[in-house]
């Protein structure tokens, strides 16, 4: 099957996985940028941990649930955020104020758009999760 954006695909499996009542899933290709986003999820606390796997192939997390996700997903095109603009964001992706999280990639790594807001520097949206 050809792979068009992965970013999307793995976090509709891990909602559909979440949705199902799973406790874990398996997610690939595994990429660094995958990687960084589930880091952000599990510091705050939407997945309980997760693992790289090598297939000798592209690789593969195995995500650990927590049955806390409502909603995830990628953002198409990604966006640039800059911080004046986060009000605005969060209100078209996130369906309350301080409830959930937008994962922006920023020059100092991915994190959630709180942690950005709270450094003072914006960047692309790749995701969010609530």
């Amino acid at each position: 099957m050809a792979r068009t954006n992965p970013i999307a695909d793995a976090m509709s499996t891990i909602k559909n996985a979440g949705d199902a009542g799973k406790n874990e899933v398996i997610v690939e290709p595994a990429s660094k940028l995958l990687g960084a986003m589930l880091r952000v999820m599990q510091e705050n606390n939407y997945i309980a941990g997760f693992e790289f796997i090598d297939d000798g192939r592209g690789g593969q997390f195995r995500v650990q649930l927590r049955g806390t996700i409502n909603r995830c997903g990628a953002i198409t095109p990604r966006f640039s955020m800059p911080v004046r603009d986060m009000e605005f964001w969060e209100s078209q992706y996130l369906p309350a104020k301080n409830f959930g999280i937008l994962i922006v990639s920023t020059s100092r790594g991915v994190m959630s758009h709180n942690q950005a807001r709270e450094e003072g520097i914006g960047g692309q949206l790749l995701g969010f999760v609530y």
